[in-house]
């Protein structure tokens, strides 16, 4: 599998793509992400393995938003079927996209479960079923030495599945092997996803403050509460978008055809 090395300042290049090709799209591009946000809610809902669904459809969901991306940046217009990408691309494929989902869905499990050994399950509980978040439980030092840990493992976690999706879906890799892959492609490039993850960090606290200054110049402080739920969502479809482009630039491009398109 050949590795692309992409200089630091190319993490900058993904967010400004990821911004760039929502803008030009963005009813396309806000209304998938919607629709995938409310797949994997939907997926919660289902009894007693509702958490554990929701993880293993994420693999082959957020594949669904790249392609769309993908389809964007040659100016078409990525259709809803264009989510369940990952499910029309042969038995071979699905079997390996959803055995990588399960693989996604052990691994968040073993983190939650580590968490839950320093604060007795508290904040995997709240996570994954849900509950009421009270100030007291929130201030416990177990509580957010829990978070803090399951943060830290998320990292490693969400490395080892950034490429696996593409991977499977594009290159035909088996599930172990991409996990294989994708993490040496963000170990290699660690300069342009480092400047990645501060760009878009950026982007976030940007926002905030602009929303905050309107709101105050607006003499009403609750707006900014109010209004930054609906630009969070978008920053995080922008993010969802620029993900595509992180994985061109560092593997070779395929001649396969896109899963529905004719070869």
């Amino acid at each position: 599998m050949k590795l692309n090395i992409v200089p630091a300042r190319t993490g900058l290049t993904w967010v400004k793509l990821g911004i760039t090709t929502f803008v030009k799209q963005p009813l396309a591009m806000a209304g998938l992400f919607f629709m995938f946000m409310a797949m994997l809610s939907v997926a919660t809902l289902v009894p007693f393995i509702g958490a554990a669904l929701a993880l293993a459809l994420l693999p082959a969901a957020t594949l669904g938003l790249m392609a769309a991306t993908q389809e964007a940046t040659k100016g078409k217009f990525p259709m809803p079927s264009i989510l369940i990408s990952a499910f029309r691309a042969g038995q071979q494929r699905l079997r390996a996209m959803m055995v990588l989902g399960a693989l996604y869905a052990a691994g968040f499990m073993a983190l939650m479960g580590i968490s839950a050994l320093v604060d007795g399950g508290q904040f995997a509980s709240l996570y994954l079923v849900g509950g009421k978040i009270t100030e007291e439980l929130v201030l416990q030092d177990s509580f957010q030495m829990a978070m803090w840990v399951a943060m830290a493992l998320y990292l490693p976690l969400s490395l080892l599945f950034w490429h696996a999706p593409a991977l499977v879906h594009w290159h035909g890799v088996s599930p172990v092997k991409s996990l294989f892959f994708s993490a040496m492609a963000c170990y290699k490039n660690f300069g342009a996803f480092t400047v990645f993850g501060l760009a878009w960090t950026g982007v976030f606290v940007l926002a905030a403050i602009v929303v905050s200054l309107i709101a105050t110049l607006l003499g009403n402080p609750m707006l900014a509460t109010v209004a930054m739920f609906p630009v969070a969502l978008v920053i995080v479809a922008m993010f969802f978008t620029s993900i595509y482009f992180t994985f061109r630039d560092c593997f070779p491009e395929t001649d396969e055809p896109l899963a529905g398109e004719p070869a």
